[in-house]
């Protein structure tokens, strides 16, 4: 992935404190205020308000594509402790539009600091809102759902506020891919020191640089292709296998990739993760819907049907996957069956918060599915073991 130009090797500022804080408010559609001060760029910005329960990783968090469009709420009490560096960065730029903190600090006390958080954010142009009672605000979007809202200075009025957020489209029926998708095709040999074990086509909707880093350890020649690159362009390139990538928006409004995905189907094996399981679901035949407020943090438990072995996963989607009979909850733990347009899909894996499909393994053609973060970037590497099923798959299925 190529390196962040975004302020890393800016002049330290050690001062573990907001950087010349203004009073600042966070407004929700929905009419509800919580007010706070802007701790870095002090500007508006307005998006989905939704938020993540992952105790670190902040800068993984807001460098990752599939935040694209959002305000970005931490639940973790305390946010910048540890600084910023190159080498946590998921992309080579901050997607999320702004972030709301309980207490953001600018420290950079690791070893491997190249900056403060604060200072970075401000580098890079992104509003910061420290001070914010964060779970009265977590409380009110797991009530309410996740919905549009804005940060603003206090001298913006609520009005204008209000304006702004109305102005701004709903993340449903929303496609940002086109906004982080790559213009040309981009080939990535494996890691130095490994050897070429498989040739791997992914669709980039805004592929995380820890996926592709999996994917290289294990011996992979990745070329990433844009994400409206013809089915016929891909299948040329005769690769061992299609990977469909995490993205941000609305599944539902990607009809031009998903068909792409479906002249795929049968005809070359295929791995989706997060929005690609979607994408791959819908292709088959499957139905999407939107969640109240998301999965998104470091401690989701998902559950193996085959294996009844239970990973704690990295996630972060705002849309699921319906189950066979259109539900949204899955009762049970027993693996279900869908007919689809390409034969039998499985549940494999189920989520057991709220028992939403977590992953499918389509029976008739080589194809499955996952729904969480396997690579974690941030989060625990319970399932990080997907990647070297996905690679020994492809070597077996050449033998």
């Amino acid at each position: 992935m190529p390196a962040s130009d975004h302020g890393l090797a800016a002049p330290a500022r050690r001062n573990h404190g907001p950087l010349g804080a203004q009073p600042a408010y966070l407004l929700l559609e929905d009419g509800s205020r919580f007010e706070g001060f802007s701790v870095a760029h002090h500007e508006v910005a307005v998006g989905e308000v939704v938020f993540t329960t992952s105790m670190s990783g902040y800068q993984e968090t807001v460098s990752d594509p599939s935040y694209r469009g959002q305000i970005v709420v931490f639940t973790y009490p305390l946010v910048g402790n540890y600084g910023v560096a190159e080498r946590h960065m998921e992309s080579d730029r901050i997607h999320a539009r702004a972030v709301v903190m309980r207490e953001g600090v600018d420290a950079e006390d690791a070893p491997t600091a190249e900056g403060g958080w604060l200072s970075w954010l401000c580098d890079c142009g992104v509003p910061a809102l420290s001070g914010v009672d964060t779970r009265a605000l977590v409380r009110h979007i797991r009530d309410k759902g996740a919905m549009r809202g804005g940060v603003f200075p206090t001298e913006v009025p609520e009005q204008r506020a209000r304006e702004l957020i109305a102005a701004e489209p709903p993340m449903a029926g929303r496609d940002l891919v086109g906004e982080v998708t790559p213009s040309e095709p981009h080939e990535l040999p494996p890691a130095e020191g490994v050897a070429e074990r498989a040739f791997v086509a992914a669709i980039d909707t805004g592929i995380k640089a820890s996926i592709v880093r999996n994917l290289r350890q294990r011996g992979v020649r990745l070329r990433l292709y844009p994400a409206y690159t013809p089915a016929s362009e891909l299948l040329a390139a005769s690769p061992d296998a299609v990977f469909l990538a995490n993205g941000p928006g609305d599944p539902a409004a990607l009809d031009r990739i998903v068909a792409t995905v479906r002249e795929l189907v049968g005809k070359v094996p295929l791995w989706g993760i997060c929005l690609g399981h979607q994408l791959l679901c819908r292709a088959v035949g499957l139905e999407t819907f939107k969640l109240p407020f998301g999965h998104r943090g470091a401690n989701h438990p998902v559950k193996d049907l085959a294996t009844g072995k239970i990973d704690i996963t990295a996630q972060n989607h705002g849309f699921a996957v319906l189950g066979p009979r259109g539900e949204r909850r899955v009762e049970g733990d027993e693996p279900l069956r869908w007919e689809t347009d390409f034969g039998t899909a499985e549940l494999a894996q189920l989520n057991l918060y709220d028992r939403t499909v977590e992953g499918l393994v389509l029976r008739d053609v080589p194809a499955a599915t996952v729904q969480y973060h396997p690579e974690a970037g941030p989060g625990p590497h319970d399932a990080v073991r997907q990647f070297d099923r996905f690679v020994e798959q492809l070597i077996e299925g050449r033998r």
